[in-house]
């Protein structure tokens, strides 16, 4: 091997298991060294069990021997985000204010993955809650960007984007619930994909909530959103297994396409990455594809709403808090709870219906083209140590104008690095498609890919 082994995408790592020239214990072995060199500078991991790994791998490497794999990702090192439970490790969500119970059984996407031979060698971390879109938690350690270790990674996938981007083996799993797979994903340089709502279970859903897989390539996505999907009786949410494969793109001529630029509110769109998403547009156009800008898709109204009734459910939960587990939140996060009992009932009622109006707004947006692409993000990503990018509470979701409508829309929508910074840090592109197109988002998001010309080795940390 040329590359080093923790490198490789899982799609080669399958080729060479099942031709031998490779085994998943060498693997696991170089991705456990890997780990063992950059995560004391990136904090990317909880609850890392390199014991269990490696006997997963043994494990593994004798069904392959036998010709007898588990499943599509038999002796592929995975981690999986902290909020997912996996078997027997608690489920701190981010915060200190957690009691550390051991999960008693595996969420789906986590057994779905292990009945697959999937090695899962760690979770990763996430921020508050999960209710931040950096690294910042009470909890776990400070998370930060391989590319810039002064940056955050984003979040709340904070950890999983971060392992993703400095090569902890090939497949990341994390959730989103307004940006928090593509965010991250975005601002490391790597893909990541919200899918459709319900596609992959949740175990306890709730609007907008998704998990979906980060990796360095859509194919890799592909390969583990094929595993994840499927009905489980945990999420009366969840759909049948996705029945769509990922193919190779084929040519992108004729295909209708609507470009976001700007959201029409939120942070300001920085120029680099107006020029950026716009270049990766006038590629696809060169190639064939029909692209046409369209207006700002949501309203301040809808994205104002939504902060009200999120700040008054948040505000429920950590008031239910005994008082000495309360005073452990996050103090950003009590600043912003703080202000739920202001708002009245047709306050927090009114909240609730934006989430409809999103959906209606984004299906309008739809009626004309196939996909919609726009920034994940509008800005860099901004000091590890900031829990928002604007450094206030009160203002938490300036930067999730292009992502949030699709999480309550439903709708897929991946990311794909397009461009860098002046600074040499990543651009992501989002791509959104109809509901259950998720294999298409992907595909597009490779076509994206192979059309770019500045491709960069992927960070040290």
């Amino acid at each position: 091997m040329t590359e080093n082994l923790a490198d490789l995408t899982a799609t080669d790592l399958l080729a060479h298991y099942r031709d031998g020239s490779l085994s998943p214990v060498e693997v696991t072995e170089a991705v456990l060294a890997r780990v063992e060199s950059l995560e004391p500078k990136l904090c990317a991991l909880y609850a890392l069990d390199p014991m269990a790994a490696r006997e997963a791998a043994r494990e593994s490497e004798r069904r392959w021997l036998r010709n007898d794999p588990a499943g599509p990702l038999d002796g592929v090192p995975i981690t999986i985000k902290e909020n997912i439970a996996t078997r027997g490790t608690p489920v701190p969500q981010g915060t200190a204010a957690t009691e550390l119970i051991p999960a008693a059984e595996d969420a789906p996407a986590a057994a779905r993955l292990r009945a697959a031979g999937a090695v899962i060698f760690s979770k990763t971390t996430m921020p508050e809650y999960g209710m931040l879109s950096s690294g910042v938690s009470t909890f776990h350690h400070l998370s930060r960007n391989p590319w810039d270790t002064t940056r955050t990674p984003g979040g709340s996938s904070a950890g999983a984007a971060a392992a993703a981007a400095a090569g902890y083996g090939p497949i990341h799993i994390g959730t989103d619930i307004g940006g928090s797979i593509r965010l991250p994903a975005g601002w490391c340089g790597v893909v990541g994909l919200k899918p459709t709502h319900g596609r992959v279970a949740v175990g306890n859903p709730y609007p907008g909530r998704a998990i979906g897989p980060l990796a360095r390539t859509a194919a890799d996505a592909a390969l583990a959103l094929t595993v994840m999907t499927g009905p489980d009786r945990r999420d009366p949410t969840s759909l049948p297994r996705i029945a769509d494969t990922y193919t190779e793109p084929g040519p992108v001529e004729g295909i209708r396409i609507g470009l976001l630029l700007d959201a029409g509110l939120g942070l300001p769109v920085d120029p680099e990455v107006t020029a950026a998403v716009s270049s990766a547009a006038a590629l696809l156009e060169k190639a064939g594809a029909i692209v046409e800008p369209i207006a700002p898709i949501i309203t301040r109204e809808m994205l104002d709403g939504l902060d009200r009734f999120w700040r008054v459910r948040s505000a429920y939960d950590i008031n239910a808090l005994p008082e000495d587990r309360r005073a452990k939140v996050l103090p950003e996060i009590r600043r912003w709870v703080s202000t739920a009992t202001d708002l009245t009932a047709f306050d927090v009622f009114h909240g609730h219906t934006q989430m409809t109006a999103m959906a209606t707004a984004v299906n309008a947006a739809f009626a004309s083209y196939d996909f919609l692409i726009s920034p994940v993000a509008p800005i860099n990503a901004f000091p590890a140590e900031l829990a928002y990018p604007t450094d206030d509470p009160l203002r938490p979701f300036e930067h999730i104008a292009f992502t949030v409508p699709y999480n309550m829309s439903t709708h897929p929508a991946a990311t794909v690095n397009c461009g860098w910074f002046s600074d040499g840090l990543p651009i992501g592109l989002q791509i959104a498609a109809p509901r259950f197109e998720d294999m298409a988002t992907l595909r597009l998001a490779t076509t994206i890919d192979s059309l770019q010309r500045d491709h960069r080795d992927w960070p040290t940390g």
